[in-house]
């Protein structure tokens, strides 16, 4: 509809323009003022025209858009190539870490467990106790400990019944870890006469049997 308007527009305004410009009877008598002519021939002339100019038009916008339509998905592929290299790239270092901290994480699980794995049999039975999942089991893992710390004290030649007896011929000059052997020596003692009424979290079993095996580990005891 713009389009017609337009021819219509152009058409009226050459139709005026002749009329104006031209001088003389020799243009007002020729065929170009003729009306029968001027709408048979003129507005064919004129749409043509703007066909011609809007089909160049068209086809150079045609043209300019596929340009930049082109670009623009080249830029998108490459970006998107760009990026999936980087991520391959990222993906093969985290997978790389990933053996790595798998194989370091195997290495340190059987180091510990060949290191949890002692000669002293004695020692062995205390960590199975400590491994259990019941509450007299820590308790015995805490006797069976002290059990050894008494063998220990007597094998280097401290004298006494029992081992508090032991314990109060030692000082920190003589023995290493006194104060720990008393503490985790006390608990024992509270398991032995206090029973089922003594409470013993997992936690504390596995901080005082760590103290028992601190003092093992300085006299090679395990």
């Amino acid at each position: 509809m713009l389009k017609e308007f337009a021819i219509e527009l152009v058409f009226v305004v050459v139709i005026l323009l002749l009329f104006i410009v031209g001088s003389g009877s020799s243009i007002l008598k020729s065929q170009i003022l003729n009306p029968d002519y001027l709408f048979s021939h003129g507005k064919v002339a004129v749409e043509e025209l703007f066909d011609n100019i809007a089909n160049d038009r068209v086809y150079n916008l045609y043209k300019t858009f596929l340009y930049f339509l082109a670009i623009f998905f080249i830029t998108i592929i490459s970006y998107c190539a760009i990026r999936l290299l980087e991520i391959r790239k990222k993906e093969h270092a985290h997978l790389h870490h990933e053996i790595h901290e798998y194989a370091h994480k195997k290495e340190q699980e059987e180091q510990a467990h060949s290191g949890a794995v002692s000669k002293n049999e004695h020692w062995n039975r205390v960590l199975t106790y400590l491994l259990s999942e019941s509450s007299s089991d820590w308790k015995l893992a805490v006797i069976e400990a002290d059990t050894m710390l008494d063998h220990l004290m007597a094998d280097l030649g401290f004298k006494g019944v029992s081992l508090g007896d032991r314990l109060k011929m030692a000082s920190q000059d003589t023995f290493h870890g006194l104060s720990s052997a008393w503490e985790v020596h006390t608990i024992r003692n509270k398991i032995a006469h206090e029973g089922l009424a003594f409470e013993l979290s997992k936690h504390e079993a596995n901080r005082v049997i760590a103290l028992y095996e601190q003092i093992f580990h300085h006299y090679g005891f395990i």
